[in-house]
């Protein structure tokens, strides 16, 4: 079974063998964890919405009909972000989830400033230019199947991760 595709992986699972699911969950679950933690670093959290990922996964695995399933997933877990920053905003007036993750982001990395600075840097950006970021750069994730994730085309994903590098860039030099 290991050497099975996910799209095969999923494919059984949503036919009712949930053992298979094992083994998404082996394949999938740091790479959804370090998106969250890239995201908003916070430990509690990003368990939370790992878990609620594959919670969903298992739910609505009837819902699957072929296709990538890491767009798939990575569309579950985009969601429940967004969920949770939705509740976040309306649970703490005075503070700003980013504000948040900028905090804890800096008292746990202060032993190395670069990637302190770093992380302030992409603190910068808005909730969209982080995630395309995140996705891209740190899981790796091609370009196709973030426009396929976020609902538009391989194009418009370059240009946009392009720019928000562009802008890092200048953010990350002028604060240094």
């Amino acid at each position: 079974m290991k050497k099975l595709t996910d799209e095969e992986l999923m494919l059984d699972v949503s036919q009712g063998n949930l053992d298979a699911m094992a083994y998404i969950f082996e394949r999938y679950n740091k790479r959804l964890y370090n998106f969250y933690f890239q995201m908003i670093r916070d430990k509690d959290v990003c368990e939370d919405m790992t878990q609620t990922v594959f919670y969903k996964v298992m739910r609505y695995r009837t819902s699957y009909k072929g296709g990538q399933f890491v767009s798939w997933i990575f569309k579950i877990a985009r969601n429940v972000f967004s969920d949770h920053y939705q509740k976040s905003k309306k649970t703490s007036n005075a503070e700003d989830i980013e504000l948040i993750a900028c905090k804890k982001a800096d008292s746990k990395i202060e032993r190395n400033d670069d990637i302190a600075h770093l992380h302030n840097a992409l603190n910068i950006l808005n909730k969209e230019e982080k995630e395309l970021i995140v996705l891209n750069r740190f899981q790796g994730i091609k370009y196709d199947k973030i426009a396929d994730i976020v609902g538009s085309t391989e194009g418009a994903v370059k240009v946009k991760v392009h720019r928000i590098i562009k802008k890092l860039k200048t953010v990350y030099l002028e604060t240094i």
